[in-house]
């Protein structure tokens, strides 16, 4: 494969947090690439450097050794206002806790991103119902988080994360808060924007529904990549996934 079939790579990535004279390594040189186009899932149980990972993809923090980078842009080389219109423009977020402005509606919530994006108010808004009518919640334009599920407002969230035609979803935790249907609902959803847009998907996960949709699965543990698998390669039983037991 070559180089630039990658749109994501990070290379020898570590981070350091320090607390007083205490060092914490919360990613320990890792390195992994992200095929364009490709459904990824990021696992590892809870403190396991996933969630750090995937910002350091996002550029919403910086390694403390190592790069990523987009499209072959090294995100550390990068200045304040160029990466700014990377994460404006080439990522779309989607977050557990939704991360919707609660007294705007739907329309607003996802218009406010073309807004940011430098497109007129009223396109802003033409763009945004278009949109949230392609994930199911055209009936719902003017209704505030409030008004709908929980379900509901994830699709206002994936709306707004690809409302500005991004290359990448990074998507953390996206079925956290939902019930198992309602995951499975959202997972869908995020699969059928990769197959319809030609988006590629990071999702950072403990949700082993995930393991279905994804091409390529990434396991982390104590901030090293531990290993990784396509689908297919994956044998999935009842309480164990390639012979171990589920935690």
């Amino acid at each position: 494969m070559k180089e630039n079939d990658f749109i994501v790579q990070v290379r020898n990535v570590s981070k350091i947090y320090r607390r007083g004279e205490e060092e914490v390594h919360a990613l320990r040189e890792i390195s992994l690439n992200v095929t364009r186009g490709e459904y990824v899932s990021i696992m590892g149980p809870s403190g396991s450097g996933k969630s750090t990972l995937f910002n350091m993809i996002g550029g919403l923090d910086t390694p403390t050794s190592g790069s990523v980078l987009i499209d072959g842009f090294r995100l550390s080389e990068l200045s304040p206002s160029q990466l700014a219109w990377v994460r404006c423009h080439r990522i779309g977020f989607v977050f557990q806790s939704f991360n919707l402005i609660p007294t705007m509606t739907a329309l607003e919530n996802v218009a406010i991103a073309r807004i940011f994006a430098g497109v007129p108010p009223a396109q802003a808004r033409r763009d945004a119902a278009e949109t949230l009518e392609r994930v199911g919640l055209g009936h719902r334009l003017h209704h505030l988080p409030s008004q709908v599920s929980g379900g509901q407002q994830q699709r206002i969230a994936i709306a707004r994360a690809i409302v500005n035609k991004p290359s990448i979803i990074l998507a953390d935790e996206p079925t956290g808060n939902l019930d198992l249907h309602t995951g499975e609902e959202i997972i869908n959803l995020i699969g059928e924007m990769k197959a319809t847009l030609g988006i590629t998907i990071i999702t950072a996960t403990h949700d082993m529904k995930m393991l279905s949709a994804s091409d390529v699965v990434f396991w982390i543990k104590d901030g090293q990549l531990e290993r990784s698998a396509r689908k297919g390669e994956i044998k999935i039983e009842i309480g164990t996934i390639d012979g171990k037991t589920l935690a």
